[in-house]
């Protein structure tokens, strides 16, 4: 072990290299051949290959310097504090093991930069040059683009596929190009950050909030208040403390740490993304300038790639990472010459999909949950190549490797290797589960604790430095699972006589580190580095031109947008179902509209429709915008992560959405206005035409980018509803049709000036009716025609006639009515086009705002009363504690591990589960695609079964074949237990932890585990055995301290790899009674925890448990714990199953029996595997080792063994499990389900405060939109129109509704039902029941808001009865919202239908249209079956009824009588007849049209005498919506499609 005082000498630390003492043994060349000694040699003194570089020159070793011949690799192999160099022939078998690397540089005493382990150096322009002065960039493609073939050698390198490889590299990232590009040469190289410490918000840990907060909330304030904690400030937390470091050009930084300990949140520190912290201090500079400065001019230089895939899924691969070129496509003086942007873009593209193996996915959709794309593997390697097409100088990458095998992570970090050395840029890299290989690739490591540095220094010291402070690291463990051990108290090993010595806390292992020479050494490295950046800094500055100054966004804005356009139109002509239905939607909907308000005629009568059609065109397009929310919001997170990639500005994105729009918009508005426009009979002149046309065009697009506005300045959906709610009524009602603008109060009369809506009705108004003559028809005219009647005794009942006169003319009724004139059109027309602009502008200064990657304390949230001890003490002191994982005991004695006693009380089985010919074919544009290909095998109990294979080979469509949960395709094949079928029971019977952790966020870790036992196991076992059986999976789970913990969102609750223990978990509650299969349980943990759960996996083998698991990426140590393998090849075909041996000798003799190279002795097993049957390289064309499986005779043993497991199991009881699809009776699984959903929307306050805000501010808006109303005949409109704004509250309720149904479906669907936990029925129960209670509590706030402020009857019959119309309308719009949402695939496409249907619904009730107008086909049966026909029919009826109406003065109709007559005498038999009454004034009469509410009632058709009638039939409509919900969720669950399958076999 070195000496702790002494560091160990690296190569290039000592002046004239390594003494020729420590090159013994190297055989010495004397000539450039091609055969010499090979790499064996050195793996035989133990030593580890970390370097290799391959050079073009002749060899020279006078200086000890490392010099190659050509085709040689030279080769730096390191043990301990020692190094010694092997050199030997590039085709020899280790080369396959070697990757590519050129460690930094450092100087010598010519003057000279030479590159460590390596023959080349860089003369005074910078360029790299061999010893005889020849560029080697070619040399660096070379090694970039290998591919490795089943020998493990390199392939040809004067094949056609490398040289264009190599030439297209060249063209992006070689010398060549650097030589003149103005951007290359002004890069901000190297990164020194110096006491860096981060800062957020919050204990660490917090309370669950919970409704009752409402209420308990503000005594607990007034608590506070007395106890002195109401001004404490929020507390914060350490999450970064003091670190220290550089990372110079062509330097890799391996980020190390268990989950929760900073890594992420210092790669968005590095990578300058600071929002979201309480506070950053310390130095963090990139190439000698600040982070200020940087954020300012030089973002484009500085990448930080988050975990997650975000990608529009209806995109191609090509279009998605086209799309990335083309945003950081140089200007021409960073371009080679004569190369134009088209083939820059062109040859980028395909050097990225050569170089990640996605040539075959490029016409592929990327694809979602909904959308069939690419697969997960492929999914990771375009965010990895759409980061690398960045080029940036500083690139971090936080934990990119997840969900790819072994061989495509080793590739995507060789890639990032070399990167760095040929772009000369700094790069960040925290993997979670490092390989050796992947850990020899990197120059330096850093190892957090806590937010502690535990070590920061040069990769090939960390081993020794922590062996020298008391660690061991077992046989067989790679460097970084032995780094990251150390900080586990579980997981450390510790030398014998160490134990009271090693440091502990992450205190002492930050004291320790900054003690130790480590620390020395890297000060003095920093030192060294910021010596040479008043030389980089000059040379930048000599470099800058104007195109360079700034480096925020590589292309001018106008080309930002014009490439964001193109991409949204891409967006929407992928999702062709959505934009389809949309405009068949429109279509069906203007026809439906067009005709019921059909050819209305120039008369009085007409007059009122022809002002409703106007209206209704501006509403319905106002309310399809109002799904720009959803779609807002969901596109988001790729919008932040592409503004911190510096692709474009989010001002762009927002431009294109506009101009995106543009084109959309049209086709939208001229099919609904060519249908409604001819059809209804608006004035047919072209010039009216497109005046009608340009107007709702504009009123359209502004209405898009107002939704837009809102949601840009929202931080969620459920905060831009509530704005929605009150916007929408705002928009209809202040627009001057449901209340002339004489009639508004004061106090909101001023939302009409701010209101698009009301400047686009008054044009169209102005458009429609200015030149119309209105000829004055009964029941208009006073009185009708009859005996004694002249013309001029008689008037018009509307605004604007004059008496005598039965034509009115439409420009005076407008500007009686509404005050609305024609000089005004084209005014109105520019005003609502500034609107569109402001909200424009609106939504690029929102989106400007929107932070990306934004840090902040991950929060462990426990249910009150159930935290333990020391954090209920925390939170109440407001004292920090530390992260979750770290408040676990330190336990007495460190040995490496927890007991490893098998777990007593787990359920056990000693049932066999085989499966034989299984094939799954699924149908594509092509032609059927076979995912399976004959695949058998077996699971059995007691035995861990691997299941493993490339990327996209079929693991997780294996897995989920084999447990029946595949619902799509055709499946063949025979599957049995025990030699028997499949029990109905199976699902149920096996447990199903699938990769997606998915699990009932509001819930805590203990109601998951106690559901999950509930509802599975046998009925006939009690309710507290079950009980005992969770706390027993706990315990065995370690998770006591936790089973108060709710489950949450990422961030905000358990962190992954709890997460994934709570996913094994809950299967083990239910008692798998066959067996446990589990998909990629290790997928995104760090390496301890990884070998913590296969770790369990295996105690839980050992206690009779027969589990079948699907890894990426295991070490050799994690690989030995499982017993069996089952191995997958490209194709779906196996490759190889069996046992896997001792050391797993058995699977590496096979691979090596059938031609494989030999394993060398270091090599990890399940690496090698994978790279002998060509894992990873789509192109290879060698030997099918599904063909060798096949006919081997390992393949006939398996047969056999199937065979016999058959036949000796078939007569035995072993598989007889309980034959019921449900373990559970119906009743019990609706009680629990309730349960669960009832305390899932208890602590949900958000949700509450949504829905109660948006009822409150709508009826309080209402209230006094309509305060205290009179007795006039416009007041008796207003009543009617205030009814009919309470209806229109619900469009915004539903989008609020929507998604929590979706929510509760898709957890449903993605793993309850599968697991055969409850029955679909049992879900939608709960989803009914849980949101009653809210909604009828809402809505008596909302009715005690609305009813009582505008003046309506206070006598008790008409209050309850108007409450209880309000109850039943809350219901009804739940039942009509949840309805729509069963049937949707997901919150947008349910979004946009709402507008639909509800316009549907509204335009045949009688308000639009009133009921005499409405054309006689759809007034004899759509007016009667339109459920708002009734509830319409009881509010007005009842609150109209015995209300006097007494008419103002503008609204009487004034005529002259015959001489010698009274107006009564002239007009009583009328009024008899018609209603109203007449008074008579300086000898004219004045009639008002109504002198009660019932009369004004009577022309809606509605009628006191019908209450009942509609309170009974809207019931009935009530009812039929909450059936249609189960119906249609039947119907989207595959019902109907079971049904018709099973009919066939039924008549057989």
């Amino acid at each position: 072990m070195a000496d702790s005082n002494s560091p160990p000498p690296r190569f290039g630390d000592i002046p004239g290299g390594w003494p020729p003492s420590t090159l013994s043994g190297i055989p010495q060349i004397s000539q450039p051949e091609t055969s010499t000694t090979k790499a064996p040699a050195a793996a035989s003194t133990g030593l580890n290959p970390t370097v290799r570089h391959k050079s073009s020159e002749s060899p020279t070793t006078s200086s000890g310097e490392t010099v190659v011949a050509p085709g040689i690799d030279g080769v730096v192999y390191r043990s301990g504090s020692q190094s010694s160099i092997s050199v030997h022939d590039g085709d020899g078998s280790s080369a396959e093991e070697l990757a590519p690397i050129v460690k930094p540089e450092s100087s010598q005493p010519d003057g000279l930069t030479r590159h460590r382990s390596s023959s080349f150096y860089e003369d005074d322009n910078g360029l790299r040059r061999t010893a005889s002065g020849n560029e080697i960039s070619d040399d660096l493609i070379r090694s970039l683009s290998r591919r490795k073939s089943q020998s493990g050698t390199v392939k040809d390198q004067d094949s056609p596929e490398n040289h264009e490889i190599e030439r297209l590299l060249s063209t992006i990232f070689g010398t060549a190009r650097q030589k003149g590009s103005e951007e290359e040469k002004t890069r901000h190289v190297g990164v020194v950050f110096r006491d860096l410490t981060v800062k957020g918000q919050g204990l660490g840990a917090s309370l669950q909030p919970t409704n009752s907060d409402f209420f308990s909330g503000p005594f607990r304030g007034i608590r506070n208040l007395f106890t002195g904690n109401a001004f404490t400030k929020t507390p914060v937390r350490t999450l970064i403390n003091g670190f220290t470091g550089c990372v110079k050009p062509k330097e890799m930084l391996l980020v190390l740490g268990r989950p929760g300990s900073g890594c992420s949140t210092f790669l968005k520190v590095i990578a300058n993304q600071r929002s979201g912290f309480e506070e950053v201090s310390g130095d963090v500079t990139y190439g000698g300038e600040g982070h200020q400065v940087m954020e300012k001019n030089f973002r484009g230089e500085i990448l930080y790639n988050p975990e997650d895939d975000l990608h529009y899924s209806t995109l191609t691969v090509k279009d998605t990472l086209s799309f990335a070129v083309k945003t950081r496509t140089p200007g021409k003086d960073s371009r080679k010459e004569g190369e134009s942007r088209a083939e820059y873009v062109r040859e980028f593209l395909r050097a990225v999909s050569k170089l990640f193996w996605i040539e075959h996915t490029l016409g592929t959709k990327v694809g979602d949950t909904n959308i069939r794309g690419v697969s997960g593997g492929e999914k990771k390697r375009v965010s990895i190549a759409e980061a690398m097409i960045t080029k940036a100088s500083c690139q971090c990458w936080d934990n990119s490797t997840r969900g790819l095998d072994s061989s495509t992570a080793l590739e995507y970090v060789s890639s990032l290797r070399t990167l760095t050395n040929m772009t000369n840029i700094s790069t960040f890299v925290a993997l979670y589960q490092a390989g050796e290989t992947l850990y020899n690739l990197f120059d330096k490591v850093i190892l957090i604790h806590e937010g502690r540095c535990a070590y920061f220094g040069f990769t090939e010291d960390a081993k020794a430095y922590f062996e020298g402070i008391g660690f061991e690291c077992p046989p067989r463990w790679t460097t970084a699972d032995f780094l990251t051990s150390v900080t586990d108290p579980h997981e450390r090993h510790v030398k014998p006589g160490w134990e009271d010595r090693i440091p502990r806390t992450a205190e002492d292992f930050e004291n320790t580190y900054r003690e130790s020479h480590i620390a020395q050494k890297i000060l003095a490295d920093i030192e060294e580095f910021e010596s040479s950046l008043e030389e980089q800094k000059e040379a930048r500055a000599q470099q800058t031109s104007k195109a360079t100054k700034q480096k925020n966004y590589t292309i001018p804005f106008h080309k930002q947008v014009f490439a964001c356009t193109v991409r949204q139109l891409k967006v929407m002509r992928g999702d062709p179902m959505s934009l389809g239905g949309k405009w068949i939607g429109i279509s069906i909907q203007s026809i439906i509209v067009g005709s019921l308000f059909y050819n209305l005629a120039p008369t009085a009568i007409g007059v009122f429709p022809r002002g409703g059609i106007l209206f209704f065109t501006l509403l319905f397009n106002a309310l399809l915008a109002l799904a720009e929310l959803t779609s807002a919001f969901s596109s988001r997170p790729i919008l932040l992560k592409h503004k911190s990639f510096s692709f474009y500005r989010p001002s762009a994105y927002a431009l294109a959405q506009v101009l995106a729009d543009l084109p959309l918009c049209a086709v939208q508005v001229i099919l609904w206005a060519i249908i409604i426009y001819f059809m209804t009979g608006l004035r047919r002149t072209a010039s009216q035409f497109f005046i009608f046309l340009l107007i709702t065009y504009f009123l359209t697009l502004s209405m898009y980018s107002f939704f837009r506005a809102l949601g840009a300045f929202s931080a969620s959906l459920d905060s831009a509803t509530r704005l929605t709610g009150v916007a929408i009524q705002a928009l209809v009602v202040y627009t001057g049709y449901l209340i002339p603008p004489s009639s508004m109060h004061p106090w909101f009369s001023w939302l009409r000036w701010i209101n698009p809506v009301q400047y686009a009705f008054e044009a169209l108004m102005a458009n429609e009716f200015d030149g119309l003559d209105i000829q004055c028809v009964p029941p208009y005219l006073i009185p009708p025609p009859g005996p004694g009647v002249t013309p001029e005794s008689q008037s018009c009942a509307i605004q604007g006639s004059k008496p005598g006169s039965t034509m009115v003319s439409g420009a005076d009724y407008i500007f009686s009515q509404y005050t609305y004139t024609r000089a005004h059109l084209w005014r109105n027309v520019g005003i609502i086009i500034g609107f569109w602009l402001f909200f424009v502008t609106l939504t690029a200064i929102g989106l400007e705002f929107q932070k990306p990657n934004k840090g902040g304390a991950a929060v462990t949230v426990f249910k009150r009363g159930q935290t333990p001890t020391h954090i209920d003490k925390a939170l109440k002191d407001g004292k920090a504690p530390s992260d979750e994982e770290t408040l676990e005991k330190e336990p007495v004695t460190t040995n490496g591990h927890t007991s490893d006693e098998t777990p007593s009380g787990v359920a056990k089985n000693d049932t066999v589960f085989t499966w034989q010919n299984v094939t799954y074919k699924i149908p594509t544009k092509d032609g059927e695609k076979r995912l399976l290909n004959n695949v058998q095998g077996y699971v059995r109990p007691g035995k861990l079964t691997a299941l493993m294979g490339e990327s996209g080979a079929g693991k997780t469509t294996l897995l989920t074949t084999l447990s029946q949960r595949i619902s799509f395709g055709d499946v063949d094949g025979t599957f049995l237990v025990n030699g028997m079928p499949l029990p109905l029971s199976f699902q149920r019977a096996t447990g199903f932890a699938e990769q997606q952790d998915v699990h009932e966020p509001t819930a805590t870790v203990r109601e998951a585990l106690r559901f999950s036992a509930l509802l599975r196991q046998p009925k006939e076992v009690s309710i507290e055995e079950k009980y005992e059986y969770v706390e027993t999976i706990l315990k065995l789970l370690e998770m006591e301290e936790i089973a108060g913990a709710t489950v949450g969102d990422i961030g905000t609750g358990l962190n992954q790899e709890q997460r994934k223990r709570l996913t094994i978990g809950v299967e083990l509650a239910s008692k798998p009674e066959l067996l446990m299969f589990l998909d990629e349980p290790t997928s995104g943990l760090d390496s301890g925890a990884a070998f913590n759960i296969v770790r369990f996996l295996r105690k839980l083998a050992d206690a009779g448990q027969a589990i079948l698991c699907t890894i990426h990426q295991p070490s050799a140590v994690l690989f030995e714990h499982f017993d069996e393998l089952i191995l997958l090849k490209s194709g779906g075909s196996v490759a190889y199953h069996g046992p896997l041996g001792k050391d797993s000798q058995t699977m590496i003799q096979y691979f090596q029996n059938n031609g494989a190279p030999t394993c060398p002795k270091q090599k990890n097993p399940a690496e090698y595997m994978l790279e002998a049957v060509g894992a990873g390289d789509p192109n290879r064309k060698e030997k099918d080792w599904g063909e060798v499986w096949f006919n081997s005779e390992e393949y006939q043993r398996r047969s056999q063994e199937i065979e016999q497991f058959i036949n000796e199991r078939q007569d035995s009881n072993g598989g007889n499990v309980g034959d019921s699809e449900f373990a559970m009776p119906w009743s019990t699984q609706t009680i629990a389900v309730i349960k669960r959903t009832f305390i899932a929307y208890w602590r949900t306050p958000e949700y509450t405060i949504g829905l109660f805000a948006l009822h409150i501010f709508t009826g309080l808006f209402n209230s006094f939109t309509f305060y205290k109303l009179g007795n006039t005949s416009i007041d008796m409109q207003s009543r009617l129109f205030s009814i009919f704004m309470t209806l229109t509250i619900s469009p915004p309720l539903i989008q609020q509704l929507q998604p929590k149904f979706l929510a509760i479906r898709d957890l449903f669907t993605a793993r309850e039902s599968n697991s055969k936990i409850y029955h679909w029925s049992s879900f939608v129960v709960a989803a009914i029941l849980v949101e009653i209670p809210y909604r009828l509590v809402a809505g008596t706030v909302y009715f005690v808001a609305w009813y009582f402020p505008i003046g309506y009857p206070r006598d008790s019959f008409r209050v309850g009865y108007t409450w209880m119309l309000m109850m039943m309308f809350e219901l009804y719009y739940l039942g009509f919202g949840q309805a729509i949402a069963s049937f949707s695939k997901n919150e947008l496409f349910a979004s946009l239908l709402v507008p639909l249907f509800f316009l549907f619904v509204v335009s045949f009730c009688g308000v639009v249209v009133p009921y005499l107008a409405i054309p006689t086909f759809w007034r004899r049966w759509m007016y009667w079956t339109s459920p708002f026909t009734y509830l319409l029919d009881g509010f007005l009826g009842v609150l109209t009824h015995d209300v006097p109406v007494r008419c103002a003065e503008k609204e009487f109709a004034v005529f002259t009588p015959p001489q010698n007559t009274s107006c009564q005498e002239y007009v009583g038999s009328y009024l008899k007849m018609a209603g109203g009454y007449v008074e008579e004034a300086d000898g004219l009469c004045k009639f008002c049209q109504y002198s009660t509410g019932d009369e004004f009632a009577a022309g809606f058709n509605s009628f006191y005498g019908h209450r009942w009638r509609a309170f009974g039939i809207f019931w009935a409509f009530i009812v039929f919506n909450f059936v249609l919900v189960f119906v249609c969720t039947w119907i989207w669950l595959g019902g109907l499609k079971r049904m018709f399958k099973r009919s066939p076999k039924k008549s057989s």
